[in-house]
């Protein structure tokens, strides 16, 4: 970044991924890293920025066995401690060291091509991937990973609601209270669906791009939906109302655990409606345009 008549004190080195266009490195160079000489600033960037995209790369195709690993340690673990001694063992694996002087591997045989590249000891990548392992702040966390209980699930059914009562329209608290148990009963009912198989009894596969991983995925098809509890579902709601021996009300009472009692949504009363046609009267409107502008 240079200034009229004046030597640059910072190089920004940037790099851009050509097909997405998104910016996936920024590496800044002070004049004084280089014993302020700014003729080497943008080497010295360059130089920084590959050992950083290449520390990254050779990590990137280890990150998903080691999210992996840690689910495994998170199920098999009991303590903190059984945790902690599994947990670390991925430094050794990554490596291409399955037995060391504390302990050794639980996998089984590997097969003998390796398609990815095991990291070197003491490498820059080794090193990154020890400080992300070993960090003290989120091991005193582990605590909370060790029931094994994951919420995606339960992701899945929020967004399942969506189907049921969007947010892009409004409902009472009676209505979105009984769309969502509509929600709930979808999901109960179809939540073990088979999948899908063709002719040849083969289940059928889609393939799905993860943008946060950067990697291709597959999923299963299910069978269709049958929505068979819906006529026994209005068989119920039908004996109800001929065993209730009463009519429809023409103006329900609402119920005493109803939203609605506690007042208006807004925290603020509303005025009467004078006062909010003087007031925009107020701002340079006559009641005639006023009148002409409704």
């Amino acid at each position: 970044m240079d200034s009229p008549g004046l030597c640059a004190q910072y190089c920004t080195y940037t790099t851009m991924e050509n097909d997405t266009k998104e910016i996936i490195s920024v590496v800044t160079i002070d004049k004084r890293q280089t014993q302020r000489n700014s003729v080497v600033m943008e080497r010295e960037a360059f130089v920084s920025t590959m050992d950083k995209l290449l520390t990254e790369a050779v990590l990137l195709q280890w990150t998903k066995d080691i999210v992996n690993h840690f689910w495994y340690c998170c199920k098999t673990a009991e303590t903190e401690v059984q945790f902690r001694k599994l947990w670390s063992s991925v430094l050794h694996h990554v490596t291409n060291e399955h037995k060391w002087y504390l302990g050794h591997c639980l996998h089984d045989r590997l097969p003998e091509n390796q398609e990815k590249e095991w990291l070197e000891s003491g490498s820059q990548a080794h090193k990154a991937l020890e400080t992300i392992v070993l960090n003290k702040r989120w091991l005193k966390d582990v605590h909370r990973y060790l029931p094994f209980r994951s919420i995606c699930q339960l992701e899945s059914f929020h967004n399942h609601i969506l189907m049921y009562a969007s947010k892009r329209f409004s409902f009472s608290p009676s209505v979105y209270e009984a769309r969502t148990l509509l929600a709930a009963l979808d999901y109960n009912h179809h939540k073990n669906r088979p999948p899908l198989s063709n002719k040849e009894g083969q289940m059928i596969f889609r393939r799905q791009y993860q943008k946060k991983s950067g990697r291709w995925t597959v999923y299963s098809l299910k069978v269709v939906k049958d929505y068979s509890y819906i006529p026994d579902l209005q068989a119920a709601i039908l004996r109800k109302r001929l065993h209730s021996e009463r009519g429809l009300p023409r103006r329900r009472i609402l119920r005493p655990d109803d939203p609605r009692t506690l007042g208006l949504l807004p925290n603020v009363p509303p005025p009467s409606i004078d006062t909010i046609i003087e007031s925009h009267v107020s701002r340079g409107l006559g009641m005639n345009t006023w009148k002409f502008q409704l």
